[in-house]
């Protein structure tokens, strides 16, 4: 690391994205999320059960929004002993499907994500904040692969 001419102390390198790794991630995420919504044209959502750290969890995925080209899915979770204090994770997830790939947009507030933020910033994200997202999202879409159990409606007849 090279040392500032002022005063000597090292400098922290600027960030600069993976763009082969990050499409990596996005195709990756792609195949999940169609491994889970194998349905995707005519399912507008579908729940997942898993535990996690011996607690139930629920996980959501609800479409949102369909074009010829794009779908974009809310992937959200539900703890069963639910903080108050802590608000549980919920994304926007946009699949190109020409592309074959996913990636998250937004959060929770949808606002778009930038795919790099200067550090420090107003609103404190990680100059990284889109990529570790987008690899958070790949571990809970393998995580109820792996874990799942889906939530079906049992109608009595």
């Amino acid at each position: 690391m090279d040392g500032c001419k002022q005063c000597g102390c090292p400098m922290k390198r600027k960030y600069v994205p993976d763009l082969k790794r990050q499409m990596a991630q996005g195709e990756a995420n792609y195949l999940r999320l169609i491994k889970l919504l194998p349905d995707l044209d005519h399912c507008d959502q579908r729940e997942f059960q898993v535990v996690i750290d011996n607690q139930r969890a629920r996980v959501r995925l609800e479409v949102d929004e369909r074009f010829a080209y794009t779908t974009s899915v809310v992937v959200s979770q539900q703890h069963e002993n639910a903080s108050v204090w802590l608000e549980a994770p919920k994304l926007v997830v946009r699949l190109y499907h020409d592309a074959r790939v996913a990636e998250v947009i937004c959060t929770r507030q949808r606002r778009q994500l930038s795919g790099v933020y200067p550090y420090p910033n107003q609103q404190m994200h990680q100059p990284d904040e889109k990529a570790q997202l987008n690899a958070f999202l790949g571990e809970w879409l393998s995580h109820c692969l792996a874990h799942g159990q889906l939530m079906e409606e049992v109608f009595a007849e």
